[in-house]
């Protein structure tokens, strides 16, 4: 349900979750999160009998609008599932006016032409439905979750939000305000502290580098006109990418997109803007200060864009380094064998443009030198040395057999769909997946790692009691 107010953004987002309050008998499905080596194999096994069970059996179409039209029909249960990629994002607007990405998602929902803040809430609760919109990196993302006896009505309210948004004054100081009241209670937790600070010392003055909410200075310079100018520049069919995913037939999508996305004219694509992102090879450390127990480590540097072709032995690589859980040699060295933290991850998080490779680890103040120091000596290694035949086979045997889970539910195909197609991976890469990744030598991890790691030139962020902590860097 659209729900209160305070609640919608976090809607955009949300999957497996929307179908069960949809459909009471839907079954859910739990995985462990650590594997020990022996299940392994039967994971494997069991998960290999849906691959041809996961292959997406989707079409995809051009409007004349320009619109991209993604469908994959699901008559398991009477839900309909629908995406909407709206190439619009942080990348798009003024540094001044960082933030008008996000609030824009976040008002389109309180106000169109055609219907009030409260008549959108009260109809979309009415039938049942999910609606939301959100900003990420790379684009702006519009979903609605509705069961196909109310989809007239759920397609009217998705289309009057998506072509229609008003804006209203009163709506936008309300919602500024919100997100100015969210951002000041964040600063009170060191995690969020550190990662703030981490992408700005990797990205620099990037759009990456900020925050997709802005800041209370930019939200402050952000007008209605602005809104408006903001959607009537990118809300344009040929910059959007459209997912359904549900109980529906072709004709009765085109049915629909006839009746309600028909006046959705095209326009001519705004020029992209430019943004150089420094890739100068330095070490960078900021330490901040602060009555804490435990330090929040984050180490890091640039990493990849999602189209580089090495995105599959990085993705080996970096399961073996620190994002496996207990079978990570981060886990395994830093947790079980030195005992400095209950948990150490590393990621790599791919954008459009270049992404982030980070580790995150949180120890006692006293042990921050000692975790940083073996982080760093795991990298190297890493780097100079061959993983083992072992490690590279459990890699191999968690991505490609965790990988169904992310096509478990119509809601996440929706969105698996118009990400693929958004970063042009192709309507069959989810059957294409496992070979990428099995094709992946140990040869591959040692040239990623080498490539994209990184020991001596990182962004190291440590929020701590910094008298405690003595850090040495």
């Amino acid at each position: 349900m659209k729900g209160s107010r305070e609640q919608r953004s976090s809607r955009a987002s949300a999957s497996g979750g929307e179908q069960q309050s949809l459909v009471q008998k839907s079954l859910t499905t739990g995985l462990l999160r650590y594997w020990a080596a022996g299940l392994i194999l039967l994971f494997t096994v069991h998960c290999s009998l849906f691959t041809s069970a996961y292959a997406l059996d989707a079409n995809k179409k051009m409007l004349p609008n320009g619109l991209t039209v993604l469908h994959a029909e699901k008559h398991n249960l009477p839900i309909v599932m629908i995406t909407l990629i709206v190439k619009a994002g942080p990348l798009d607007e003024l540094k001044e006016k960082a933030g008008l990405a996000n609030l824009t998602a976040e008002l389109l929902d309180e106000g169109t032409k055609n219907r009030k803040s409260a008549e959108i809430s009260e109809e979309i609760e009415f039938i049942g439905a999910g609606l939301g919109a959100s900003a990420g990196s790379d684009y702006t993302t519009v979903t609605l979750s509705v069961l196909k006896k109310d989809i007239e009505k759920g397609f009217e309210i998705f289309s009057d939000i998506i072509l229609n948004p008003v804006f209203p004054q009163e709506e936008l100081e309300r919602k500024r305000e919100l997100i100015k009241g969210s951002l000041k209670q964040r600063e009170e937790d060191p995690s969020f502290l550190a990662e703030r600070s981490f992408k700005k010392e990797a990205f620099g003055e990037h759009p990456y580098g900020r925050l997709v909410e802005g800041s209370a200075e930019t939200l402050s310079e952000i007008t209605r006109e602005d809104l408006l100018r903001f959607h009537s520049k990118y809300f344009i069919p040929n910059n959007a990418i459209l997912s359904v995913v549900g109980d529906l037939t072709p004709a009765e999508l085109n049915s629909l997109i006839k009746k309600y996305l028909d006046s959705w004219k095209m326009a001519e694509l705004p020029e992209r803007k430019i943004h150089p992102m420094s890739e100068e090879k330095t070490k960078k450390v900021v330490k901040i200060d602060r009555d804490v127990t435990q330090a929040s480590i984050i180490i890091g540097h640039l990493g990849i864009s999602r189209n580089n072709p090495d995105y599959y032995a990085v993705s080996v690589m970096n399961y073996i380094l620190g994002s496996g859980g207990f079978a990570s040699r981060l886990m395994q060295k830093i947790r079980d064998e030195m005992g400095l933290a209950y948990d150490v991850s590393s990621f790599f998080a791919p954008n459009k443009e270049k992404g982030l490779f980070q580790i995150e680890v949180q120890t006692k103040n006293e042990s921050a030198n000692t975790a940083i120091e073996e982080i760093l000596k795991q990298i190297e290694k890493i780097r100079k040395e061959k993983v083992s035949g072992e490690e590279l086979s459990g890699a191999k045997a968690y991505l490609t057999g965790s990988f169904p889970r992310r096509l478990d539910t119509s809601r996440k195909i929706a969105d698996f769909l118009a990400t693929a197609e958004f970063y042009n991976l192709g309507l069959d890469y989810a059957e294409k997946y496992p070979s990428y990744i099995e094709a992946v030598t140990k040869e591959d991890v040692l040239r990623a790692a080498g490539k994209y790691l990184d020991a001596e030139n990182f962004a190291l962020i440590v929020v701590a009691n910094q008298k405690k902590a003595e850090l040495k860097y």
